[in-house]
């Protein structure tokens, strides 16, 4: 067992044991710039107990880290807040090397376990409002469903004050720094809203009810321990309030517009509605799909109010990178859109219709007609480009006020 590999001590019976992946960069489509990590958490009561395992290839290093406290044989509890193998990849191992007295998951934790592993794994399903000794400190549990998954399950440790929220509030971030205040304030920010653009965003309505059941429950926390990235000890109060304020999906005077583009002409259309846009007061974010990913699209729309897009037509279709953006943003399912469709094309030019459909089937509210051109747009389609522009500007000003 790899004997460099160290805990981190988070609370004073509560260490940090997971591992961290430098190299990821594709999560199931969301791209992870920075990496991530998969965190688990070793709790040092009179009952030792482990909270959630890692990834697969990250066992060792889990191991080792556990080894670095205390003899991994001692662990009597395992705990899965989460079933998603980025956490359970190796709880099968893990089960067999050390041998817990009981592993406790949630009531669709341990139906979603066994379809993954179909072994006959020892798994005692826990209800939401259960709670857990550990002889000297005691586990309560919050069912969390679809939260992100319907297995989902918060963990609070009341005599340290942790919060083991298992997805929530955490990002896809590989570093050094295990806590929050030891991260650069901007990154945190960016790779926190990223995380839930990316993640979360289709929960946004259980988001704003968790978080007011959480509220009315009275409890305090002290650390929020996430299965990704940093253990917040500092900004508390910040990152709650900020899955707060998303949840929400506010429109704000600010617009994306999104684009694919064969020669140029509709890279020429966006331009001019941007002009519009930017002459209506608005803020504006132009990406080029051949430039962003889908990921960074999503992002962006997090604080906007309006998403304009336009593709030139391929064989009777939209751009291949159109579709792919738009079929994940579907999925996401962002909120309080108002939007627009545009596109040049040669001889045919199904592609703006076709973005208009698949906008109006994640509800955004279409202004205009599509607007569309043969080959090389005129002054004429610019000014028209332009024009809608505005329109979209006075229909935001006039939807999230001055």
């Amino acid at each position: 067992m790899h004997d460099t590999f160290k805990a981190i001590k988070i609370s004073d019976h509560v260490y940090w044991v997971g591992a961290i992946d430098w190299s990821i960069r594709d999560f199931h489509g969301y791209m992870t710039k920075r990496g991530s990590t998969y965190n688990a958490y070793l709790i040092l009561a009179e009952k030792a107990t482990l909270m959630d395992t890692v990834r697969t290839p990250f066992r060792d290093e889990m191991m080792a880290r556990i080894a670095s406290v205390i003899n991994p044989a001692d662990i009597q509890y395992i705990i899965s807040n989460h079933s998603e193998m980025d956490h359970s990849g190796c709880l099968p191992e893990v089960i067999d090397a050390v041998k817990p007295e009981k592993v406790y998951t949630s009531v669709m934790g341990a139906k979603t376990l066994k379809e993954i592993f179909h072994g006959d794994l020892p798994l005692i399903p826990l209800k939401d409002g259960d709670s857990l000794s550990l002889g000297n400190m005691t586990l309560s549990f919050l069912e969390t469903r679809m939260l992100h998954w319907p297995d989902s399950m918060f963990s609070y440790l009341a005599e340290e004050q942790v919060l083991f929220s298992q997805d929530a509030f955490g990002m896809h971030l590989a570093s050094s720094q295990r806590f929050d205040d030891e991260v650069d304030p901007a990154i945190l920010r960016y790779e926190a809203a990223t995380y839930f653009a990316n993640i979360l965003t289709p929960y946004a309505a259980l988001i704003t009810k968790l978080l007011a059941r959480v509220t009315a429950s009275g409890l305090n926390f002290k650390i929020i321990a996430p299965d990704h990235g940093p253990v917040w000890r500092t900004d508390i109060h910040g990152i709650v309030n900020r899955y707060a304020e998303w949840a929400l999906q506010k429109p704000a005077r600010k617009a994306v517009v999104l684009y694919g583009t064969m020669w140029h002409s509709t890279e020429k259309m966006a331009l001019a509605i941007t002009e519009g846009l930017l002459t209506g007061g608005m803020e504006v974010k132009l990406m080029s799909m051949d430039a962003c990913h889908r990921s960074d699209v999503a992002f962006e729309l997090l604080g906007a109010g309006a998403l304009i897009v336009g593709s030139s037509t391929l064989n009777n279709h939209m751009l291949p990178g159109m579709a792919d953006v738009l079929t994940y943003l579907r999925g996401l399912k962002p909120k309080n859109l108002l939007g627009a469709a545009f596109g040049s094309h040669g001889w045919s030019g199904e592609a703006p219709r076709q973005i208009e459909e698949m906008l109006a089937d994640f509800r955004v509210e279409l202004v205009g007609n599509p607007i569309q051109t043969r080959h090389v747009p005129d002054q004429g389609v610019l000014t028209q480009c332009c024009e809608l522009g505005r329109l979209i500007a006075e229909k935001l000003r006039d939807k999230v006020g001055d």
